[in-house]
């Protein structure tokens, strides 16, 4: 037959019934007959635990900031569990804690609160920049939109939009709709901007294709005429250069065929010249004597004779012909040294000749030598009175008339 068995919290009769205490009372929690009274006892102790387990989950949710509302409802429904429970322990400090977890789910509901309100705050504000951010992009110019970059960023900005409505707060619905409608009419303008634009850029390019498949084809009628058809061809240049473009893979291929079309013209040109410097190699020689005939004339001091030896090389050059294209700046320069050496020997000749200048030259001359005439006469008599400074500003007004009369020749 069973014993009596007690602990702290309950015990168990001879009959096998568990009894938990409660205030000055106890409650009959249930019967564990085909066991011993530790068994019975040890078995409404674990029921005991797990309630403790459950209300220290439970405060351990609150303090990790739970929703205050599923913290309530669980507040409530363990106190009712805790309240009947066929367990044996201290019953009633399970209830003063889940009593204390009720005050603090007043103060969780007004932190998390007041943390939601912040919260849709801060997802309006972001809700917002993107559809000013979309407004601005929808406002530009379309012909300046660089529509590449454009379209990938409000694919961006609609892949941001989805997130946060998706992982975000709640909106309150009026604003959420507004902000949509919003960014849809932008996001609509833009999708509409860039079909036009595309559509006119596609008008441009089938002109452009057409006008430069012309010139493409003006330019390889030009092969026929060799080098006399690069002025032709140069003109084409210009035309394409105005023709705008036809799209990149468009333009490489028509252009690849327009410089095909030049470069056989200029082959038959390179051709000719190379042909015409081998012939005019034998003018180069001939130019490069009379250079050595006439650079003499650079030291010239005889205008008659420097005037004449350059008036017969000029004749012979002239008679002489061309030279390789290559060769005709470097002689022409030689050349032109010497013309301008026995220029600047004639206009020499002419200024001491020009009789008016000799009068004026001749006047000056003469005052010239009369004002020193004076300083010489200053000066000895400053020496003679032993006065240096009267000496030396004399001295120095006489080195500088005499300077003068040497400049102009008297």
């Amino acid at each position: 037959m069973a014993q009596n068995r007690e602990s702290p919290w309950g015990r168990v009769d001879e009959t096998g019934t568990v009894y938990v205490r409660e205030g000055d009372g106890e409650r009959v929690v249930g019967q564990f007959p085909d066991g011993s009274p530790d068994e019975a006892l040890a078995f409404f102790e674990r029921k005991y635990a797990d309630l403790e387990g459950q209300v220290g989950l439970l405060e351990q949710r609150a303090r990790n900031g739970a929703p205050a509302a599923d913290v309530a409802k669980a507040v409530r429904t363990l106190s009712e569990s805790v309240r009947t429970a066929n367990a044996v322990g201290d019953l009633a400090s399970l209830l003063t804690r889940l009593e204390a977890l009720t005050g603090q789910v007043h103060a969780l509901t007004e932190q998390q609160a007041a943390e939601a309100r912040a919260a849709v705050e801060t997802a309006l504000a972001e809700r917002t920049a993107l559809v000013e951010e979309i407004e601005h992009l929808a406002a530009q110019d379309p012909a300046r939109v660089q529509w590449k970059q454009t379209t990938a960023r409000v694919e961006e900005l609609f892949a941001e939009w989805q997130r946060q409505q998706q992982e975000g707060p709640r909106l309150p619905r009026s604003e959420s709709n507004e902000l949509w409608k919003r960014f849809r009419a932008a996001r609509s303008t833009l999708d509409a901007h860039r079909r036009a634009f595309f559509a006119e850029l596609d008008s441009v390019h089938r002109e452009a294709r057409s006008r430069k498949e012309e010139l493409v084809a003006q330019a390889e009628a030009l092969a026929g005429r060799g080098a006399e058809g690069i002025p032709a061809y140069r003109s084409l240049l210009e035309d394409w250069k105005r023709a705008g473009r036809a799209g990149k893979k468009v333009d490489d291929a028509l252009w690849a065929r327009f410089k095909a079309a030049g470069d056989v013209l200029y082959a038959a040109k390179a051709e000719v010249e190379a042909r015409d410097d081998a012939e005019y190699h034998a003018n180069l020689e001939r130019k490069q004597a009379l250079l050595a005939e006439a650079e003499p004339l650079l030291t010239a001091t005889d205008r008659r004779a420097a005037r004449e030896k350059l008036t017969s090389i000029q004749r012979r050059w002239d008679e002489i012909g061309r030279v390789p294209r290559d060769q005709v700046r470097a002689i022409e320069d030689r050349l032109r040294r010497v013309e301008a050496a026995v220029r600047k020997l004639e206009e020499e000749h002419w200024h001491r000749s020009d009789p008016e200048r000799q009068a004026r030259t001749e006047g000056m001359s003469s005052q010239l030598r009369e004002i020193i005439a004076r300083l010489e006469a200053q000066l000895a008599d400053a020496e003679a009175r032993g006065d240096a400074r009267a000496a030396d500003e004399a001295r120095e007004a006489l080195e500088a008339r005499r300077a003068w009369l040497r400049a102009i020749g008297g």
